[in-house]
């Protein structure tokens, strides 16, 4: 079994053997395997992981932007061998956990909810904190939480176990953007080289600005805690025809990297995919990664995509549904 997200050529060097990975897929009751855009195996909706109402902690009825890390081999006594890490968006959110020892569920709630809240004394006192992304960081040997609280900020807290976090830093603001940016959110980040810049960790993020149109922006660190940031967009949400475009994630095939991310609900609601190379300077527009459903879950929109292997067989946990009114699904390759 291989690490969610924490080495995506690992995660993609395995699933570029599709033949037995989607030959699982299939018997277990996927649909059958093809192309995606870029080589990538196409995804089927397996089932809901997680719904507000089934859910203790619930202050607002909405959860989104999952992460799916596995935790088997980084500690010695897990909860389960997944963490899935999620939030709800509206004030207050905070930053939740649940746990499980499959892909496919099911996933228990962690009792103390929320692992993070929006007033951690002295740092913040913030209206809300969601869009958690955790990162297992290998040079330091701990869990990286990155999250977003106002809007405007995103932040790092550290830990050992996956549960309990220290306070770190700001990391992103809208002040590090071009003027006139008003958000800058739903970062993810991930172990890259980038040798002509100094760097070995790459963010991508979803920024607004004055015109009230999102794009996905990027940025790049040596030690995933001092970052530069592009001032263009990476991806424009004119180039693939969307009024907004968010949720951003990396994924690495072949010799090459692509961001996936999602449109809104008005320009389709699908999960998208450009190829933009190992060193950012592509930008290879390939369509639809994953076509959203009409019907529930999905409602027509899938959202913020987290990736990993079980078995060998390829997994996107997302947002289903509605924005502020939908669940937490799995999907297999």
């Amino acid at each position: 079994m291989h690490e969610p997200h924490l080495d995506r050529r690992l995660f993609l060097r395995a699933t570029a053997a599709t033949g037995a990975a989607l030959t699982v897929g299939t018997a277990l009751g996927a649909q059958p395997a093809a192309a995606a855009p870029g080589g990538f195996p196409d995804y089927a909706y397996v089932r809901t992981l997680l719904t507000p109402s089934q859910l203790k902690y619930n202050p607002t009825g909405e959860i989104i932007f999952p992460c799916i890390r596995g935790v088997y081999d980084k500690l010695s006594s897990p909860l389960g061998r997944y963490y899935l890490y999620y939030a709800p968006h509206d004030a207050p959110g905070g930053i939740c956990l649940a746990h499980g020892n499959s892909l496919e569920g099911p996933f228990t709630e962690y009792p103390s909810n929320p692992i993070v809240s929006n007033k951690w004394s002295p740092h913040y006192s913030v209206s809300h904190v969601s869009s958690p992304h955790v990162l297992w960081n290998e040079d330091a040997k701990e869990f990286w939480l990155y999250f977003h609280g106002e809007n405007t900020t995103t932040r790092l807290a550290r830990s050992a176990d996956g549960i309990h976090f220290t306070y770190d830093k700001v990391v992103l603001s809208a002040s590090m953007l071009p003027a006139g940016t008003t958000e800058t959110s739903y970062a993810r980040v991930f172990r890259q080289d980038l040798p002509s810049r100094g760097a070995r960790y790459v963010m991508v993020f979803m920024l607004n600005n004055t015109t009230n149109h999102r794009d996905i922006h990027w940025g790049w660190s040596a030690d995933g805690r001092t970052w530069s940031y592009d001032q263009q967009p990476l991806v424009r949400h004119s180039d693939v025809g969307a009024v907004n475009i968010g949720g951003p994630s990396l994924l690495y095939r072949n010799n090459s990297t692509y961001v996936v991310y999602n449109k809104d609900k008005e320009s389709g609601g699908d999960i998208m995919i450009t190829e933009v190379g190992n060193d950012f300077s592509k930008r290879n527009h390939l369509g639809v990664f994953y076509n959203s459903r009409s019907t529930a879950p999905e409602n027509g929109r899938s959202a913020s995509p987290s990736f990993g292997t079980d078995g060998g067989v390829p997994y996107m946990v997302y947002e289903a549904g509605e924005r502020l009114a939908g669940s937490i699904a799995v999907a297999r390759g």
